[in-house]
């Protein structure tokens, strides 16, 4: 059974952390992400003879490499091109254990994650290039497909290229506007996947997994500032996973805490209480502060320190979001207070409001046409 002679088009929307970073690599460890409405759309049609992959961003044309003593050691986990393959190559697989005939086809991936400047934001264009290459298999094959089994597929394509993460940024490209999500237990997924069909995989329950939408105040309205410096993400967690060895205690203690703070957060969000979510953005900004300092990593930059001086100065709530150490700050501020001021001192000094909106994924979006 080949895919339709039309061309199918599908989209995944982006993310931002807004809380809960580094702990929620750990299994059963909570984050709360939300989806922005800049997306990378896939777009694949039948081919008779020859197949094609075409991505204005993403040309496989620059590694990039460091020393390990003599050796040269290369790192393609920040190209997005990876993961379309790897995307593919599961889909693929996947299609095939339900008895598809795999077809010929021309894909074409278009990201509004990075600008048309090259400006990385940190999105997670990653995630959303697998999620969107995965989807657009799946309507080409005919394959059954609902949120769960997105995530979980799209999850095994980004694990298998990025080796580490939460894999949170594929949950909010799947599931859309804000969520609470706990990671699920890698080890596990890793040796399920040597005995275990992708189908049997995708149906069963994976240890601590949860992924829980939340309703936003309707005070809440949250202001996005990019610094101008991109970080590499794969790189500080790596950077943290050598420090948890030697400061066992204390990663313990920050990861404790930052359960606590989360599950405070979450429960600030069901009760509609911008305040009490407020509160445990400071605390966990306090937390990844300390993390910071006793693991050697710069999460909060000069400049990333200044962005969120100026936003609690103007009465709101900020932090870094995601690995930290360059890209984006949130701000969390209430409908009532006018920010012009605070986004002229943004401006003044260098800060970048990304005018992005939360996007909110409709289930029509995931069902086979």
């Amino acid at each position: 059974m080949k895919g339709h002679d039309g061309m199918i088009t599908v989209k995944a929307p982006g993310k931002l952390y807004i809380a809960g970073e580094y702990a929620v690599v750990e299994s059963g460890f909570p984050a709360i992400i939300v989806a922005l409405d800049q997306f990378v759309t896939a777009t694949i049609s039948s081919s008779d003879t020859v197949g094609s992959i075409v991505s204005k961003q993403y040309q496989e044309n620059s590694i990039v490499w460091r020393r390990k003593g003599d050796a040269m050691v290369f790192d393609n986990r920040d190209n997005p091109f990876h993961y379309i393959l790897s995307a593919i190559s599961l889909t693929e697989a996947y299609a095939h254990e339900l008895g598809r005939d795999l077809g010929v086809y021309h894909l074409g991936i278009n990201s509004e994650l990075d600008s048309a400047d090259g400006k990385k934001y940190g999105l997670g264009s990653s995630a959303a290039v697998t999620v969107a290459t995965v989807k657009a298999l799946c309507r080409f094959y005919h394959l059954p497909m609902d949120k769960p089994k997105l995530f979980k597929l799209a999850a095994i394509a980004h694990l298998s290229v990025q080796g580490n993460g939460s894999l949170g940024d594929i949950a909010a490209s799947v599931y859309g506007g804000w969520i609470a999500y706990h990671s699920f237990d890698r080890d596990w997924l890793h040796v399920q996947r040597k005995q275990t069909s992708l189908s049997e995989l995708l149906d069963m329950d994976w240890p601590d997994l949860k992924i829980d939408l939340l309703t936003p105040p309707a005070d809440l309205r949250l202001m996005i500032g990019w610094t101008g410096s991109p970080a590499s993400t794969s790189h500080l967690v790596d950077k943290v996973a050598l420090v948890k060895a030697k400061q066992r205690g204390e990663y313990q203690t920050f990861l404790q805490d930052s359960k606590a703070c989360l599950k405070r957060m979450i429960a600030g969000f069901h009760a509609g209480d911008l305040q009490a979510i407020q509160t445990e953005i400071r605390c966990n900004r306090h937390l990844l502060q300390t993390l910071g300092a006793f693991s050697h990593v710069t999460i909060e930059t000069p400049i990333l320190k200044k962005m969120i001086h100026l936003a609690e100065a103007a009465g709101a709530a900020a932090k870094t979001s995601g690995a930290g150490g360059g890209d984006c700050g949130i701000v969390l501020i209430d409908q009532a207070i006018n920010p012009a001021n605070l986004l002229k001192q943004w401006a003044h000094d260098g800060i970048e409001q990304l005018n992005l909106t939360v996007h909110t994924v409709s289930d029509d979006s995931i069902s086979n046409a």
